[in-house]
């Protein structure tokens, strides 16, 4: 045998080995191997924005507009280790709320998500603004190590995230943002700052007042841990010029939270107050 012929077999064999047993796997092999055992997950396009939800409630483009994010979902599940989780709580809840002011009548309302799908943070309050929605609320559920914290928390953006959003809004390059009807764009650095920070400042009061109103309404029908607005930089809330809150409501891990929040007493309670809060509002803030 020839070196050269040696040379081509110790190449060749190895390669022709790696062939058959490839074969042999693909046809002969065990379910679970091969290509099964691949888990796919079907992700969002790497660019472009979602799709936006429909808006129910009056055809009159005039009536307020309140946009409800039920927290988490899809892959996400939230807080919560036995059978309730807290992607379906909130979504039940958010539901609940919409109906409550589709019920009432003169206030329109949309959903960041109506079903099991995941958004990431900056998507949720990205919908409210591109429907330019007037009030903004994100629904939670709270967890903690031990059974015995229970009650509802109402959050607005602490003043430290809105000096930061406000620094970040003004900083952006493409200048593409626009606040209260006036586009940043057009405007120099400094002429841009103010804007933000002016609209900022007046965002986080009327947010402080929605969040009054979510505690005083909710006397008697819903449970609070804290009877004073708390506040915090929860990316979800960092919009310039969108009133906003987080409302945590309740415990997941507090058995008797848990079991509240999944009622039809108390979705209907949680509905009840928060409708009422939202209405008062727009009575106090008139869109527009």
């Amino acid at each position: 045998m020839t070196r050269r012929l040696q040379i081509a077999l110790l190449v060749l064999v190895p390669v022709a080995v790696l062939v058959l047993l490839f074969w042999v796997d693909r046809t002969f092999g065990f379910a679970g191997r091969g290509r099964d055992y691949v888990i796919r997950l079907e992700l969002p396009p790497p660019a472009g924005e979602v799709g936006l939800p429909k808006i129910e409630g009056p055809l009159d483009p005039s009536r307020p507009l309140v946009v409800i994010d039920a927290g988490h979902g899809g892959f996400d599940p939230g807080a919560g280790s036995g059978p309730t989780k807290e992607k379906e709580i909130t979504l039940a809840l958010a539901r609940r709320l919409r109906d409550e002011l589709l019920k009432g009548g003169g206030v329109r309302v949309a959903l960041t998500r109506a079903d099991d799908r995941f958004l990431v943070l900056e998507e949720r309050a990205g919908i409210a603004r591109r429907l330019k929605a007037d009030l903004f609320i994100s629904i939670h559920a709270d967890a903690a190590p031990n059974e015995e914290a229970r009650g509802g928390t109402v959050y607005v953006l602490s003043e430290k995230g809105s000096s930061q959003t406000a620094a970040a809004l003004a900083e952006k390059e493409n200048r593409v943002n626009v606040v209260n009807g006036v586009a940043l764009s057009d405007q120099s650095d400094d002429v841009a700052n103010i804007l933000v920070d002016l609209a900022q400042r007046e965002t986080v009061a009327q947010s402080e007042d929605f969040a009054a109103l979510i505690l005083r309404e909710g006397r008697g029908l819903l449970h609070f841990r804290d009877s004073a607005i708390q506040s915090a930089a929860f990316i979800v809330l960092k919009s310039a010029d969108l009133p906003s809150v987080l409302f945590e409501a309740g415990y997941i891990t507090s058995p008797e939270d848990a079991a509240w929040l999944a009622s039809r007493d108390g979705q209907a309670s949680f509905a009840t107050a928060t409708a009422n809060a939202i209405r008062v509002y727009f009575a106090r803030h008139r869109p527009g």
